[in-house]
């Protein structure tokens, strides 16, 4: 899903045709996490994000609902499966999030210095506030539900409609946390939210309109003693290719200036995430964007850009340069090995739909161990709705 990586450390986002590149876990699997984020707990990377693998389609009523899974990394290389954030299998999952429904989407997580619980907030669209809030002693889950949270926004609208969507959950340096999302029925419009101290609902102290309308996905954060708040603009979504505009405060409930365009297409994608990640004496403001998959209605195949915000000496934000790679920061966690091998270049592995009714693929290879070949694995994926399975043949040359 993400974005391919090569040997030095270097995050590789395309290759040298500007393909964008596979990124898979430590069995072989394409990462499936997207309109999530990357955090940083106890020296690991931790990406969160959507799955859509198992068939879920936005508007298709007959597509399941996945769940959120998350990925664990030491080097941004090689992804660790940790599996489902929490169990999307049972009935009011579905009913909650299927495909009959607006769906639900945006993990997001949190840690809580006080409670010593990691927050996990999700949207969704079975509910007034379109929001649902979990708890866990540890990053990756599983996750248990809390109670239904209460926001300022949208609280006499009825019930699964589109009143709230993408949010970002973001902690102080004090510890106060607050939720950054938005009004669908202010247009689009971006609410910043204080969070009570358990991070599990709202206290009613927000700021309206911290955009006009027409935007969505906020990435709310902190550098210095400047608050930003990152976001499309406008927006669209599973556009490949909507812009990224910035707003600065001196306090998360503003006032707020006016905006900035950084970007007239976030590098392909739309923006998903700023993650403020601290390692060591580095730190990195990673914006992340969503190459979505021509806006397909599942997005399995969708990819990332991941790269880090560049300051000018007043803090603004300079305009994205969409760049095909930069060096990755070392955390402290314990290596994870893969059965995939990291590319030593930027050629990397790329997604073709090409199999079908009138074409084969043929692939030779030569054992390099003794003995007889008992297995084999392939790492394939189908899109659309195929009306034949695959047939697959292993000859001895």
């Amino acid at each position: 899903m993400v974005c391919c990586f090569a040997a030095k450390g270097q995050v590789i986002n395309f290759d040298k045709t500007g393909r964008q590149l596979v990124k898979f876990d430590q069995l072989g699997n394409a990462v499936d996490a997207h309109d999530g984020e990357i955090a940083v707990f106890n020296g690991v990377y931790y990406l969160y994000g959507t799955s859509y693998d198992c068939g879920y389609e936005w508007g298709n009523k007959e597509g399941p609902f996945c769940g959120f899974k998350v990925y664990a990394s030491t080097d941004m290389k090689n992804w660790e499966d940790k599996g489902f954030l929490f169990d999307a299998k049972t009935e009011i999952w579905q009913t909650r999030c299927n495909g009959k429904t607006y769906g639900c989407y945006r993990p997001h997580v949190v840690f809580n210095k006080k409670t010593k619980q990691y927050v996990l907030w999700i949207n969704v669209y079975d509910n007034v506030v379109g929001y649902r809030v979990f708890t866990s002693p540890t990053p990756a889950g599983p996750f248990i539900e809390a109670a239904e949270p209460t926001l300022a926004v949208n609280a006499d609208k009825p019930a699964a409609g589109l009143n709230n969507g993408d949010h970002d959950t973001f902690v102080d340096d004090d510890g106060t946390a607050y939720l950054a999302y938005t009004d669908w029925r202010a247009n689009g419009a971006i609410i910043i939210e204080q969070l009570s101290d358990d991070y599990l609902t709202g206290t009613g102290k927000h700021v309206k309109s911290v955009t006009a309308e027409k935007t969505e996905a906020p990435c709310l954060f902190k550098r210095d003693k400047m608050y930003y708040v990152v976001y499309s603009d406008p927006n669209c979504g599973y556009c490949p290719g909507t812009g990224s505009s910035y707003k600065t405060a001196a306090s998360p409930l503003g006032p707020w200036s006016e905006p900035i365009s950084i970007s007239n297409n976030s590098c392909g994608g739309q923006p998903s995430f700023v993650s403020v990640l601290k390692l060591d004496s580095e730190t990195v403001f990673l914006y992340g964007s969503d190459l979505w998959n021509n806006a397909a209605k599942n997005e399995a195949l969708a990819n990332y850009y991941w790269a880090p915000l560049a300051f000018d000496g007043n803090g603004a934000i300079r305009p994205l340069l969409c760049s095909d790679q930069y060096r990755v920061p070392k955390s402290s966690g314990k290596a994870i090995t893969s059965r995939v091998p990291v590319q030593e270049d930027a050629a990397g592995f790329s997604v073709k739909d090409s199999i079908n009714a009138g074409l084969s693929l043929a692939q030779s290879f030569t054992n390099k161990k003794q003995g007889r070949l008992s297995g084999l694995d392939l790492t394939l994926f189908k899109n659309k709705y195929p009306d034949a399975g695959l047939l697959v043949e292993l000859f001895e040359a």
